[in-house]
């Protein structure tokens, strides 16, 4: 009875599962049809394409002369690359200082990064265009610069989880290597890091993805400055009434290739995420 009972329950959840991840997966499908989909236009009768073709690929990045894709990529990603380094810097430091340091208005600061984190940035943007705009950060070629800056300078307030995953290492591994005679910042990179994988790749990664997908602070700062939009405003210009008809499988031929290099960095640093596991279990 209690076998036949549990069955059921499995069914059930599997079932429940089943259609969740159905749902989940069929934007996914349907963008990816779609961007093989030879019929223009966005306004179609079918969910399956009736003709199959690759040249919404091959114009998205031959196409130069109205909306720039191949630059506007390579912006994307020069911007994000220099942002997860720096910021992945910012919020493992942060986070050791915060987890292994003592010191005057250490809670007090954490307190206001909290609070702080709990504002959309956003609501900063119009502030920090005009604090770039003084600084002469807003046009030509330091527009990239402006977009690092503001992607990696709020970056430090992200260090709760760090500082969490620091908390489970043990203090006694310092300690021991403060007798050794080594110093903070070699207890830091010779001993903590190589200890905490796991988390440098979710640091990684989230510090990645979040300026390549960024919209509203991207759009704020380049403004009309076409030759360094972001694939997120390319792809939303592809998606305005002058462009949609023409541009709208090669939106989403460009939403595919953008996610090929998020998917790319996850399984690469996958095995070290499993290794990093794998060697704090045995630990």
């Amino acid at each position: 009875m209690k076998n036949t009972k549990r069955t059921i329950v499995n069914i059930i959840v599997h079932a429940f599962l089943a259609v969740l991840a159905f749902i989940w997966l069929l934007p996914i499908v349907w963008v990816v049809l779609t961007s093989f989909r030879g019929e223009k236009g966005s306004y179609v009768n079918s969910f399956f394409p009736k003709t199959y073709t690759l040249d919404n690929y091959i114009r998205l990045f031959t196409n130069r002369n109205v909306l720039n894709f191949p630059q506007m990529f390579a912006n994307t990603l020069f911007i994000a690359v220099c942002t997860c380094i720096i910021s992945t810097f910012f919020v493992l430091s942060i986070a050791f200082c915060m987890s292994r340091l003592r010191f005057a208005f250490r809670k007090t600061y954490m307190n206001m990064a909290m609070i702080l984190t709990l504002f959309p940035g956003f609501m900063s943007m119009v502030a920090v265009y005009y604090i770039l705009k003084a600084l002469g950060l807003s046009e030509g070629s330091m527009i990239r610069v402006a977009l690092i800056l503001v992607y990696s300078a709020g970056s430090g307030l992200a260090f709760y989880i760090a500082k969490g995953f620091f908390d489970t290492i043990p203090k006694s591994i310092d300690e021991a290597a403060i007798i050794d005679g080594a110093t903070r910042w070699q207890i830091f990179t010779k001993v903590t890091m190589p200890l905490s994988k796991p988390i440098i790749i979710y640091t990684v990664l989230t510090s990645f993805i979040g300026p390549w997908v960024d919209f509203i602070f991207a759009k704020v700062i380049c403004r009309a400055n076409a030759q360094y939009y972001t694939v997120a405003i390319g792809l939303w210009n592809m998606l305005q009434k002058e462009y949609i008809h023409q541009w709208y499988t090669c939106f989403a031929a460009g939403a595919v290739v953008i996610s090929i290099p998020i998917a790319a960095l996850f399984m690469f640093m996958q095995r070290y995420y499993v290794e990093g596991m794998s060697g704090a279990v045995k630990g």
